[in-house]
């Protein structure tokens, strides 16, 4: 392979290298984590959608936090940034146990789709409030 040929592949490699995208894939892994504990909770355990949500993303929470500070923003973590942390998921936490209410009580979805339908609307959010706090 010649380095023209190389080129293209790496620029490929750097515009798909960068926080936002580093961000999603940890959404993703932590959207997964979260999902998994809801629906043991939610399923298995037979417990309302509601501490069911909250309980899984509190959990889901503490692994977005290193995962964020190792993969996606890459910084120290410290005792005052996971301590911070929680407030960027304030919003996060507001608007999707709203949507998921909504969605669920008002508008009769799945209460199994409700959680994964709420994730589209917070993203972009938490990824700005989430990127302020850690990067200070």
């Amino acid at each position: 392979m010649n380095k023209a040929s190389q080129l293209p592949k790496q620029a490929l490699l750097k515009k798909w290298n960068n926080e936002f995208t580093r961000f999603v894939i940890v959404g993703g892994l932590n959207t997964a984590n979260y999902y998994l504990f809801y629906v043991l909770f939610y399923n298995l355990l037979g417990w309302h959608y509601l501490p069911s949500h909250i309980l899984a993303f509190l959990i889901s929470m503490v692994i977005s936090f290193f995962l964020n500070v190792y993969f996606t923003y890459k910084v120290k973590p410290t005792l005052s940034k996971f301590l911070m942390f929680p407030f960027t998921q304030a919003v996060n936490m507001s608007v999707s146990s709203l949507l998921i209410y909504v969605f669920v009580d008002l508008l009769h979805l799945n209460g199994n789709i409700a959680p994964l339908a709420a994730v589209f609307f917070t993203v972009p959010i938490t990824f700005i409030v989430t990127s302020k706090i850690l990067k200070r």
